[in-house]
């Protein structure tokens, strides 16, 4: 379900999902390859990378370029961020891609998944802050290696260099005073704090024939586009039953999709919704899975689907 940018698609081993644990490297804050990379620009601009002359190091390394301000990032916070890359390979030192030039954001979790050197770079990072870590093979396992050699990468002759622009740091839930969205048959509770909403769909109430988006929660951000991708928390259920079908509170992190490829229902339900913002969508079967339904989930094409979504960030 998650979007890779150009960026992204640019660096099948970095930011991979399931990229298996940070391998040992000798980066502990700044060393001598990271400080030795001169990076000039503002932190909302592309920034311009001049490498010493020489042969590339083959350990990795991290340091902070602009310090931002806010709170501190942690383990397990999402960001939305802008991300250049260069192949560090001591000739030409090209940079396959940038956010910049592409004119989005993505969204980077900070976990022990990524490469040492940007895990450590990103935590303790702050908003409007600029990160850079220079990617080795001592932070890559042998089929990452092997793999990015196939690719055109190859990390026994060259290194990756990555600066993180920090745009913001998403928050784990909607936050707000909450109003009843007001559909009859449908029943949420909202704790507060981070906690999870509960959502309840059991009614003899007949379902909304149209497509219904109802506010919960308001949020202060810009609002959605249709053309962006989406970091939420839901949980969606079948009108009627209460059968719970898929809820992302229960798998521990939020998820993303891209507006352009969910299902009519989501697209158009969360396109205009403010960032921040926590909303109730019922969805008709035209506007959801069609007549055929989606048999794994256990939804027929008769079924109308209920959600409640913390929109919590857009990029």
């Amino acid at each position: 379900m998650r979007r890779r940018t150009a960026v992204l698609a640019a660096l099948p081993l970095i930011f991979a999902a399931a990229c298996g644990t940070a391998q040992k490297s000798d980066s502990s804050g700044s060393s001598a390859a990271a400080s030795e990379i001169k990076v000039t620009g503002k932190a909302d601009q592309k920034p311009t990378l001049t490498f010493p002359t020489g042969k590339p190091p083959l350990t990795s390394s991290s340091k902070t370029i602009i310090e931002g301000n806010g709170d501190p990032v942690k383990e397990g916070d999402v960001l939305t961020a802008k991300v250049t890359v260069y192949n560090w390979d001591g000739k030409e030192n090209k940079s396959p891609g940038s956010d910049y030039d592409q004119g989005k954001s993505e969204f980077v979790t900070v976990s022990p998944q990524l490469p040492k050197a940007l895990y450590q770079a990103l935590q303790g990072a702050k908003p409007g802050g600029r990160v850079l870590a220079v990617i080795a093979k001592d932070n890559l396992t042998e089929d990452q290696v092997s793999n990015a050699k196939q690719q055109g990468t190859d990390f026994t002759t060259s290194s990756q260099v990555l600066v993180v622009d920090v745009l913001a740091r998403a928050p784990k839930a909607a936050q707000g005073a909450a109003t009843d969205p007001g559909i009859k048959g449908v029943k949420i509770v909202n704790p507060g704090d981070d906690k999870a909403p509960t959502l309840t769909t059991k009614t003899d109430a007949k379902p909304p024939k149209d497509l219904v988006v109802k506010t919960v929660i308001e949020g202060k951000g810009p609002k959605v586009t249709a053309d962006q991708t989406v970091l939420a928390h839901y949980t969606g259920k079948i009108w009627g039953t209460d059968k719970q079908f898929d809820s992302s509170w229960e798998r521990g992190e939020p998820s993303t999709f891209a507006l352009n490829q969910v299902v009519k229902g989501w697209s158009q339900g969360l396109t205009g919704v403010p960032v921040g913002s926590r909303v109730l969508i019922t969805i008709p079967p035209e506007l959801g899975y069609g007549k055929e339904g989606n048999p794994q989930g256990g939804i027929k094409g008769t079924d109308t689907l209920v959600f409640v979504v913390d929109v919590l960030g857009a990029a």
